[in-house]
């Protein structure tokens, strides 16, 4: 998995985690990447830092410690933290209003995915389950295929 900072083109950053670099290429010739800030699908790779493994022992190289920092809410912190609530009351309703008013097909999801992208069957709203290799082979196909968004609640 790769983790990329991205940039829209109204200047919104933020990261996004790709299987490997050629996904993301292929994601974004197709604008699959939008800014959840603005919706924008007009999205590139922001400059990032490498992350730089040691010699000694394969684990990231460490810079030296600052001096301690009081830990004080600030307004940007303040400010991501509502965006992220945000994020996560819209994600929610998207997944909420997928699940209303899609069918959900289970196992039967990649079959169920061709059979409409070949026209065997009329087109509908569906969801259900695919391993990360049947997605891929999927959109290899051409196949316009999108997973449902899982917060961090939906665990437990």
């Amino acid at each position: 998995m790769i983790r990329y900072t991205l940039r829209c083109e109204r200047g919104h950053q933020f990261e996004s985690w790709f299987q490997s670099s050629s996904a993301y290429e292929s994601q974004e010739r197709r604008h699959l990447i939008d800014c959840p800030s603005c919706g924008s699908s007009k999205v590139e790779r922001a400059i990032m830092a490498p992350q730089v493994v040691s010699k000694k022992g394969r684990e990231p190289a460490r810079p030296a410690p600052a001096a301690p920092v009081e830990a004080q809410p600030n307004e940007s912190t303040s400010l991501m933290m509502a965006q992220e609530r945000e994020l996560r009351s819209k994600l929610k309703e998207l997944r909420d209003h997928i699940v209303k008013n899609a069918d959900n097909v289970g196992e039967r999801f990649p079959n169920e995915a061709r059979k409409m992208h070949y026209g065997d069957i009329e087109h509908r709203p569906i969801y259900g389950e695919a391993s990360p290799e049947e997605a891929r082979a999927l959109i290899d196909e051409g196949v316009e295929v999108s997973p449902l968004p899982t917060l961090p609640e939906d665990r437990n």
